[in-house]
């Protein structure tokens, strides 16, 4: 097959479409820092706190709808084992993070002004324990890339005809173009043009896959064993524990992600963060039923008959791309393209939020707080645009490995839910926490998650919990692991800082062995950003800082 002339014109325009978009926000940016004179760092990487409800919504969710969220969800959908229910489960995981975002995190974040979510830990651990952290941070936002930028490059593909890494590394070199010249201003409002887009091409599409001569009633297929397996998908009920644990982990571990505080804490208020996350919540509901559409029209396909011919695209291993391949087959050439399109902006709408992610992570917890507290302005603006090509360049790398798109977003979102939320729900609602608790905590959680043992990756399990049962050669644990290590890990943390804060603060062990200033912390330090505003007037605003500094 020849190179698609017609798409490559239309994804060109497409792409200079979106430069030029956050090209002309860097420009505002720009304006509005010498307005309100605010630092460099506040304006590039929280757009100087002022993204309004509306834009916030656009951008919170823009992130979310990423390539590994569009061709996962339709690749799900179309697996036989996993349907429709495992689709629900996903979008109702997801639409959860943002109401107990909003519900529970957004007001305490984005009132003590942090600057990124690993603030509490430098604060409440200090900087060795907060190095650790954020190194983690950084670790989920490169896995994440790839995640994202994969779906691209399987659509563009087969849709294009063109190389999958010719067309990953173009879409790459677009997003961090933009991103690192006008930071969140770049990335909120490249968000807006991009989920409008992402909105219209889904539906544009869902009607010609549907009435495809070739493809069945899908309210036929639902429950039916016709050309494909019933798209309502098969739960087994001993897999009961593992579906809890898997909603769970999407749902909460999502919070462990320094982009879903990033938007938290450039909102103008509290109370905007909170609008802002409720109709995310309800926005991915709205953007996942076409979604659920094309993957059971996929099902309801005899692909046989199609210029695709057969076997099918599951019997093949091809189910991680049937999005294109349905786009191709299914479609006239140039809806196809539209759908290209949609995938292009979904994977620039969240890898954008990645790559600026991580920058603001190294950038304010590492480089200004530990290695250059004395950096300038101009110094800081360059590590960030320094950060977001490094972590480009790594996460487009993670690409060439072409593991399906789920894994990836799977063990990302996994590291979160086991290492990241546990010290985030402790350090922001727990005064007894330190950093004893924290190290304990972070062995506790990824010690247990490990010796479980990992599917996705290969991992034998060393523990069997019960109901682990050998599967096919491979080990399979019906208990809910994942969560097992999360509340392992809350449970590590509150109970060694009680036993280290006891034994310091007694005397018990002598304090030149308190490495992490237990006794300095007696008295609870109020949380506050690091190098920011003291929120607690009774506490004196030097006191704090020699804290931080003995840490």
């Amino acid at each position: 097959m020849a190179v698609n002339v017609p798409g490559v014109i239309v994804m060109v325009v497409f792409y200079l479409l979106v430069l030029g978009t956050g090209i002309w926000a860097s420009f505002k940016a720009k304006r509005k820092q010498k307005k309100s004179g605010a630092t460099g760092m506040e304006m590039v990487l929280l757009g100087n706190r002022s993204i309004n409800w509306v834009v916030g919504v656009f951008t919170m969710t823009a992130t979310w709808v990423g390539g590994g969220f569009i061709v996962g969800t339709v690749e799900l959908v179309y697996t036989p084992s996993k349907g429709l229910a495992s689709a629900l489960m996903l979008l109702m995981a997801n639409s959860s993070t943002f109401i107990v975002g909003g519900l529970v995190f957004a007001k305490p974040m984005r009132d003590r002004n942090f600057v990124t979510m690993l603030d509490p830990f430098q604060i409440k651990y200090g900087k060795v324990m907060t190095t650790a952290l954020s190194l983690v941070s950084l670790l989920i936002d490169v896995t994440w890339v790839p995640t994202i930028l994969m779906g691209l490059g399987g659509t563009m593909s087969v849709v294009l005809d063109l190389s999958f890494s010719l067309c990953i590394w173009i879409s790459a070199a677009v997003v961090i173009i933009y991103t690192l010249m006008g930071g969140l201003y770049s990335v909120a409002y490249t968000d807006v043009i991009q989920l409008v887009l992402i909105f219209l091409c889904l539906w544009v599409c869902v009607p010609f896959v549907l009435t495809n001569p070739h493809t069945l009633d899908i309210s036929q297929t639902l429950m039916n064993n016709t050309l494909h397996a019933p798209w309502i998908g098969q739960p087994e009920l001993k897999r009961s524990w593992i579906m809890i644990d898997d909603f769970l982990f999407m749902a909460v571990g999502s919070l462990g992600y320094q982009s879903y505080n990033q938007r938290v804490l450039s909102a103008a208020s509290s109370a905007s963060a909170k609008i802002s996350s409720f109709v995310a919540a309800f926005l991915l509901f709205v953007f996942g039923i076409p979604l659920i559409l094309l993957g059971a029209a996929a099902s309801s396909t005899d692909w046989n008959q199609t210029t695709y011919g057969s076997p099918s695209p599951y019997e093949r291993g091809e189910a991680a791309v049937v999005l294109p391949i349905a786009l191709q087959h299914l479609t006239p050439t140039f809806i196809s393209v539209i759908g290209t399109a949609f995938v292009a902006a979904a994977v620039m709408s969240s890898g954008d939020s990645a790559l600026l992610s991580a920058a603001s992570v190294f950038t304010s917890n590492i480089y200004k707080n530990i290695l250059r507290p004395q950096a300038s302005d101009k110094e800081i603006r360059w590590v960030v645009r320094t950060s977001v090509v490094v972590v480009g360049l790594i996460g487009t790398s993670l690409t060439g490995l072409k593991n399906s798109v789920t894994m990836f977003w799977f063990l990302s979102t996994e590291m979160a839910y086991i290492m990241l939320f546990p010290q985030l729900v402790c350090a922001l609602f727990f005064n007894i926490c330190n950093g004893y608790g924290a190290v304990s905590g972070l062995l506790v959680g990824a010690g247990l998650d490990l010796l479980s043992g990992n599917q996705l990756t290969g991992l034998e399990p060393v523990l069997h919990f019960p109901g682990c049962t050998l599967e096919d050669g491979v080990y399979v644990q019906y208990a809910p692991v994942k969560t097992i290590s999360m509340l392992s890990s809350i449970a590590a943390i509150l109970l060694f800082s009680y036993l280290a804060s006891v034994l310091f603060n007694k005397g018990v062990l002598p304090e030149k062995w308190d490495v992490f200033k237990v006794k300095a912390q007696h008295s609870p330090v109020p949380l506050s950003p690091v190098g920011g505003a003291i929120e607690d007037n009774d506490k004196d605003p030097e006191e704090v800082r020699e804290v931080d500094e003995e840490r």
